[in-house]
C-alpha cells in the first residue's frame, strides 16, 4: 500500500475539545453534562479512555495539524493538573500539534492555586477561561456557584503571576436580581482586571436544571432590560478597547478565541469526553452524554457515538448563514456562491431590508454582517434567510 503525506503547510487545521466531566458542585442553571464527584479511581479511568480514544482518533487524521486545543467542563481545573498534563501529552503523541497551538483550560476561582497554573504552564497551556459570572456573592450564591468574588480576584492575580498573558473572564447578564445599573458597575469592575478577553451571556433557563423550577418567582429581568443589558455590554466594552467578533464574545486586537472560532466559521474540530461533539471529515457526531457507558465503549470497542450525521450540501450552506452571521465576520457572498453553488441575490434583498431597519450592515469588502442590535434578533432574521435560501434554485455549474 502506497502512502501519501501532504506538505505540513498544506495540513488542514484541526481544534480539539476535551470535555471534562467533574465539577465540586452543579450551578442552578447548568445543563452541562457533570458530575459532583472527586472519585479518583473514576476519573483515572477517565484519563485512560480519553487517551486511548485520542490515540485512535489520532491515526485517522495524518493531514491534519491542530492549532487550537481546549478542555471545558465540567471544571477542568477542579479536575487537575496531572490529568489535563496526561491528555494534553496523548494529543501530542497522536496528532501534529503546531509550535504556535492556543491551548485552554476553563477554570472556577475556587479551585485555582499557584501549583495548578505553575503545572499547566509548563506543560504548554497558554490560556486561560475562567468563569466569575457576577461581582455579586449574594447573587453567585443563589446561582450555586462555588466561590465569591474575592476569590475570582486572588485567581486572577495567581493566573498572572504564573506567566499567562491571555486571560478570557465569563460574566451573565440577566440574573435574579440584576439590574441595569448593577450590570454595567459589575463589568466595569471585573474589567479593572484587565482581561484580554471577555465573554458575556445572557442567562438562558434550560428545563433540565433547579432554576427551571422558581425562575417566575427569582426577579429575573425581563426581555427589554436583558436586551439593554447586552447593547450597554457592547458600549463599554468597545470604550474600553475591546472588539466585538461574536454576538457574546469580544476581545483585544489579536485575541480572539481561536478556538471558539472554529465552530462559527465552519472549521473542522474533534470531541473526546462523554457528550463532546465533533465536525470532522464531513460528518457530525456526538459522544454519548454518559461517563459509564463512554469508559465501557471505549474499554470494550462498544459504540461511544451517537447522532452521526453527513451533513448534506443544502444544509450546510443553511449552516454557514447561521453560524457566520454570529459573528462580525459576516457572510461573503462570493463565498457563499462558490462553495454552495447557490444564488446570495435573494439572500441579499432580506439583507438590505435589515440594513434600512440598522439591523445589518454591508461592509465596503462586500461581507454582510449584523450590528449589534442585529443580533438581538438574529433568531429572525435568520429564520427568514433560510426560508429562502430553501427555496433557491442551485447555480448551474460552470463548464471548464
Amino acid at each position: 500500500m502506497q502512502l501519501s503525506f501532504r506538505n505540513k503547510k498544506n495540513k488542514i487545521p484541526l481544534g480539539i475539545y476535551v470535555h471534562v466531566p467533574f465539577c465540586r458542585s452543579k450551578c442552578q442553571y447548568c445543563d452541562f453534562y457533570s458530575l459532583t464527584t472527586k472519585d479518583d479511581r473514576l476519573m483515572d479511568s477517565y484519563i485512560d479512555a480519553t487517551c486511548r480514544h485520542i490515540k485512535e482518533a489520532g491515526a485517522l487524521a495524518p493531514d491534519h495539524k491542530v492549532d487550537t486545543i481546549y478542555f471545558g467542563g465540567g471544571t477542568p481545573s477542579f479536575f487537575g493538573a496531572d490529568g489535563m498534563a496526561t491528555i494534553l501529552t496523548a494529543i501530542r503523541r497522536s496528532f501534529d500539534v503546531t509550535a504556535d497551538a492556543e491551548i485552554t483550560f476553563e477554570a472556577n476561582p475556587d479551585s485555582v492555586s499557584d501549583k495548578l497554573l505553575r503545572r499547566l504552564r509548563s506543560e504548554g497551556f497558554n490560556r486561560v477561561s475562567m468563569g466569575i459570572q457576577t461581582d455579586d456573592d449574594a447573587i453567585l450564591q443563589k446561582l450555586g456557584r462555588p466561590h465569591n468574588y474575592d476569590q475570582a480576584v486572588t485567581a486572577v492575580e495567581r493566573i498572572r503571576r504564573a506567566g499567562f498573558k491571555n486571560l478570557s473572564l465569563d460574566l451573565m447578564y440577566g440574573l435574579p436580581g440584576q439590574t441595569l445599573d448593577s450590570w454595567e458597575k459589575t463589568l466595569r469592575r471585573v474589567l479593572s482586571l484587565n482581561p484580554e478577553h471577555m465573554s458575556c451571556y445572557g442567562l438562558k433557563v434550560e428545563e433540565r436544571t433547579p432554576l427551571y423550577q422558581y425562575k417566575d418567582i427569582c426577579g429575573i429581568p425581563d426581555d427589554d432590560t436583558q436586551a439593554d443589558m447586552y447593547l450597554a455590554a457592547v458600549d463599554i466594552l468597545r470604550s474600553k478597547g475591546f472588539r466585538q467578533y461574536e454576538i457574546s464574545n469580544f476581545a483585544r486586537k489579536g485575541l480572539v478565541s481561536r478556538h471558539n472560532l472554529k465552530y462559527w466559521m465552519g472549521g473542522e474540530y474533534l470531541g473526546f469526553g462523554p457528550d463532546a461533539s465533533s465536525d470532522f471529515g464531513g460528518k457530525r457526531f456526538t459522544i454519548v452524554r454518559d461517563l459509564l457507558a463512554y469508559l465501557d465503549g471505549i474499554k470494550n470497542g462498544g459504540r461511544v457515538l451517537e447522532d452521526v450525521q453527513e451533513i448534506p450540501p443544502r444544509e450546510r450552506a443553511g449552516e454557514y448563514l447561521m453560524t457566520r452571521l454570529r459573528t462580525t465576520a459576516g457572510i461573503d457572498p462570493n463565498e457563499y456562491e462558490k462553495q454552495y453553488l447557490l444564488p446570495f441575490q435573494p439572500l441579499e434583498e432580506i439583507l438590505q431590508r435589515y440594513a434600512s431597519q440598522n439591523l445589518a450592515v454591508h461592509a465596503a469588502d462586500g461581507t454582510w454582517h449584523l450590528t449589534p442590535k442585529g443580533f438581538l434578533v438574529s433568531n429572525s432574521i435568520i429564520s427568514d434567510l433560510l426560508i429562502i435560501q430553501d427555496e433557491c434554485t442551485p447555480l448551474a455549474k460552470k463548464r471548464r
